[in-house]
């Protein structure tokens, strides 16, 4: 291919050029000035107000040509023009100026194969086919130009019946939108209305309700208060004499089981014959649990019990086996749950002789004692409120009170916040009545913790005393425990 030298150089005739086809409609008069800027694109220089002739701007041009600094042919000229197009068209495009950038794209191509034109007819040779190959090129490009053009119409097009179509669209949703709102706030207002109904008839309703009730249970309290009244005025003298005789058949109960009592005493001695004159000791008090058994003489040449020997022992019968109560030493004994059925027996010894005394009959349980704890089985812990006497022995202040714990797995002894003992039941325990100690003894307890801590506690009365030593003996049975006191030997079954 032939390059245009830096010595190129011809001289313009005023007819050289030939005219411009005449359905081109130009901007100006005259041809546009070019100029290379960066990323080798080609710039149009703005115009000057001075008008020029044809001869001027194709020198001018020329000039430009020969002052690049390198050799460019029609091919590259026509390359950058190119670039030089699709930033116009790119420009065009975000302005929103396609028509007019399309326009000016055609008026640079027809401009460009004119001066090319103009060109061919003052070359020959080999230059002269590189500016027809040019020509070519160019209007290859206005062919593709147009089609782009076309294309790009019928993408408008798209678009706009696209924009259309979503603006039908929008609206259509927008109106069903308002459409169901407008449903929607409609049945909101029937539902309110129709809670509301509902409420205004609940509220009737309770309120008939209340009126009714109030009514009712006006009249159920007239009622009430006229029978209390009729009780008053006819029953009150009725249940006062059931009382009182109620009273008077215990009263006599008591005395004639205390005559029995001493007639069985007095019977056994007839039996003995003899020995009824030598007895010099006898045991007083009801033979029950839940009282206190005394010795005292009942002779004026008996020995003074305090210079005597004394051990109670339990048996089954009269003369049966003896099982001897540790600890029972005392003129006094208070009779425990173990006792139950059985006779108690007491040997004194003097220096000479040993004197046996026995009580008349079995000792007979306390009267539903057996139900109340059967009631206190139920319950997973029962507290009884206690006072500690001793602990190991020594003595504490009578202010000690306590609460004793007894559950189905162990004892627990407290003060207030305060633990005193906690254990749970074994071999070691040991739990029985206090085995002397005067009045008192009916209501007391000895407590065996563990090896080394013992108590004696006394409880509010008999009845809590017994109770707490049969269940704490029944929970511990259930853990295969056999609680009673020092060296005694009972039957599981007792």
């Amino acid at each position: 291919m032939t390059r245009l030298g830096r010595g190129f150089s011809y001289t313009m005739q005023n007819d050289a050029v030939s005219p411009v086809s005449a359905d081109v409609v130009f901007a100006s008069t005259r041809f546009p000035k070019y100029k290379i800027g960066a990323n080798n694109q080609i710039v149009e220089v703005k115009e000057d107000t001075k008008m020029l002739s044809h001869k001027e701007m194709v020198a001018r041009e020329t000039a430009l040509l020969l002052e690049q600094q390198q050799r460019l042919s029609v091919r590259d000229l026509t390359s950058k023009f190119e670039k030089g197009s699709a930033a116009a068209a790119k420009l065009s495009d975000e302005a929103r100026l396609k028509e007019a950038a399309s326009l000016e794209k055609h008026v640079l191509l027809k401009k460009l194969r004119d001066a090319l034109e103009a060109l061919r007819g003052r070359v020959g040779g080999k230059n002269k086919d590189d500016v027809e190959e040019a020509i070519a090129m160019i209007e290859a490009l206005a062919v593709q130009l147009t089609q782009r053009e076309g294309e790009l119409i019928q993408e408008k097009a798209e678009v706009k019946k696209l924009a259309t179509f979503l603006k039908q669209a929008s609206e259509d949703a927008k109106k069903l939108v308002d459409e169901e709102r407008a449903f929607a706030r409609a049945e909101i207002e029937n539902a309110r209305a129709a809670v509301q109904r509902v409420e205004e008839a609940l509220q009737e309703h309770e309120r008939i309700s209340r009126a009714s009730g109030k009514q009712d249970l006006d009249e159920l309290m007239k009622e009430v208060h006229e029978a209390r009244r009729i009780k008053m005025l006819h029953q009150p003298s009725r249940v006062m004499d059931m009382e009182n005789e109620l009273q008077a058949l215990r009263i006599q109960f008591a005395e004639k089981s205390k005559r029995s009592l001493q007639l069985q005493k007095e019977l056994a001695m007839s039996k003995k014959g003899d020995k009824n004159k030598q007895r010099l000791y006898e045991i007083d008090g009801t033979e029950a649990l839940g009282s206190y058994l005394r010795i005292y003489p009942c002779s004026d040449s008996a020995p003074d019990l305090s210079e005597c020997t004394i051990q109670w022992y339990r048996s089954t019968s009269e003369g049966g086996k003896k099982e001897l109560i540790s600890g029972a030493t005392k003129s006094e004994y208070a009779p425990e749950p173990f006792d139950v059925g059985r006779i108690l027996q007491a040997d004194i010894s003097t220096d000479d002789q040993t004197i046996t005394i026995a009580t008349s009959a079995p000792i007979d349980p306390a009267a539903g004692l057996g139900n109340y704890v059967e009631a206190l089985v139920r319950r997973h812990d029962t507290e009884f409120t206690v006072v500690v006497i001793q602990m190991n022995g020594a003595d504490q202040p009578s202010q000690s009170i306590h609460v004793l714990h007894i559950g189905k797995m162990r004892i627990k002894l407290r003060k207030g916040q305060m633990t005193m003992a906690k254990e749970y039941y074994s071999n070691s325990m040991q739990l029985c009545g206090i085995r002397g100690g005067g009045n008192a003894a009916a209501q007391s307890v000895y407590w065996q913790a563990k090896t080394g801590l013992s108590f004696i506690l006394a409880f509010e009365s008999e009845r809590e005393r017994n109770a707490a030593i049969m269940l704490a003996r029944r929970f511990a049975f259930d853990c295969n425990i056999m609680l009673a006191g020092p060296d005694d030997r009972s039957a599981a079954g007792t």
